[in-house]
């Protein structure tokens, strides 16, 4: 990245400010966004890459980059793939064999410092990990930044320090060792009042905080059923030799077109058995039985099944440099 980092960007930090996915009514709409906002980032940006947690999301906005690239001759950026040791048992092999299928490079930004406390001391989710023990780097975080002032705290993703140490922590030190100005990742307006301001190019510049960078913004207008609709009309036809051009919307799951298996599909078989967020093994539940796509997505929320703290929690995390 330059020196003068941002002072080299033509990008409109306002756009999207005050919208809402009603702005944008079809399908095509939200699309027509989002390849504009992906081909400005890859025009832009120097060093750009892509958020990747292997959930339908930033999938999305993943296919979008890859597409954008391939049409207009940009190089493909690298995803980082933030492993945070709680994952569901097939997501990393999910993601292994779609960055192979895509040829993108993968990156996976971990808290090693972290991870390796726990295997030395065989801990499962749930138990504590001594502060005194880690790393002063992490040690920083949790006493200088959160501010707690707690002696352990719990191996567990869905809590303030557990998130900040494996998500946030481990992200910003990928964005620094590998010196991006710029990554494409996939929240949405309507999935929690944290990111309803949010907007397509969001700064993220405080040195104090974070590797300065902005986040690239694409698919803020889609929301939970445009997401699928965009999945199975676009994704998984143009994704899946032999899946029918017209798309086809699988109603359970072994309702697959003939000769397509869920391997061959880039999205989770998780989504397939109920689960509408992918996020720790230990703290997500599946919302139903039915596919996520067919479920009551007006009037229940994707994330009911997760043991996310709540909204304020959120946007503390958002401040800290969390998705």
């Amino acid at each position: 990245m330059s020196a003068d980092f941002p002072d080299y960007l033509d990008v409109d930090y306002t756009d999207g400010e005050g919208e809402n996915p009603e702005d944008y009514p079809a399908l095509e709409d939200k699309i027509e966004k989002a390849v504009e906002v992906v081909q400005t980032g890859l025009e832009e940006y120097e060093n750009p890459a892509i958020m990747w947690t292997g959930g339908k999301d930033s999938t999305l906005t993943l296919y979008f980059v890859k597409e954008v690239a391939e049409e207009y001759g940009y190089e493909m950026p690298p995803a980082i793939f933030i492993d945070h040791y709680q994952h569901f048992e097939d997501l990393l092999d999910f993601a292994e064999r779609w960055a192979d299928e895509w040829e993108f490079e993968l990156i996976y930004a971990r808290n090693e410092d972290v991870g390796e406390y726990v295997e030395a001391n065989d801990l499962e989710p749930g138990d504590d990990i001594d502060i005194s023990e880690l790393s002063e780097h992490n040690q920083h975080h949790v006493r200088d930044i959160l501010e707690y002032e707690e002696d352990t705290f719990p191996f567990l993703l869905d809590t303030y320090v557990g998130n900040h140490l494996l998500k946030t922590v481990a992200l910003n030190d990928a964005l620094e060792e590998y010196d991006v100005d710029g990554i494409f990742s996939g929240i949405r307006w309507d999935e929690q009042e944290a990111r309803a301001d949010e907007t397509f190019f969001s700064p993220r510049h405080d040195p104090d905080i974070y590797p300065p960078h902005d986040r690239i913004q694409p698919i803020l207008q889609f929301d939970e059923a445009a997401v699928w609709d965009a999945f199975w009309h676009y994704v998984v036809p143009e994704s899946v030799a032999g899946y029918p051009d017209e798309g086809y919307v699988p109603q359970a799951y072994d309702d697959l077109p003939e000769g397509i298996s869920h391997e061959d599909i880039p999205v989770s078989p998780k989504y397939f058995k109920g689960f509408r967020s992918l996020g720790s093994e230990v703290s997500t539940d599946k919302a139903a039985e039915d596919p996520a796509w067919l479920q009551d997505l007006d009037n229940t929320t994707e994330r009911a099944g997760r043991a996310q703290d709540k909204e304020d929690l959120m946007e503390r995390l958002r401040d800290l440099g969390y998705m």
